[in-house]
């Protein structure tokens, strides 16, 4: 996976008001940022896993729930789930 690196110019303050630990800041920012472009419906599931440097879908949607942002997952997405599922476990 290709990466950029982007600059953001944040008051001093920020860290103390959003709560966040020096080291944890970068991966604070991803999870923000992918769970709130996943809201606004500008990304899938998987990419704001991938923006987001989880896992797996399935981390993005316990991220997702812990920000309180509903899942838009439906009965077809779920049968396609199966389907890769059991193209990978070769049934």
């Amino acid at each position: 996976m290709e990466t950029m690196v982007a600059t953001i110019d944040l008051p001093g303050s920020f860290m103390a008001a959003a709560r966040v630990k020096e080291g944890e800041l970068g991966m604070f920012i991803r999870h923000s940022l992918a769970a709130e472009l996943y809201r606004e419906g500008k990304l899938s599931l998987g990419k704001a896993a991938e923006v987001a440097g989880v896992r797996n879908k399935w981390e993005m949607v316990l991220l997702l729930n812990e920000k309180g942002i509903p899942i838009d997952y439906t009965a077809k997405d779920a049968e396609k789930d199966l389907e890769t599922l059991k193209e990978a476990l070769g049934r």
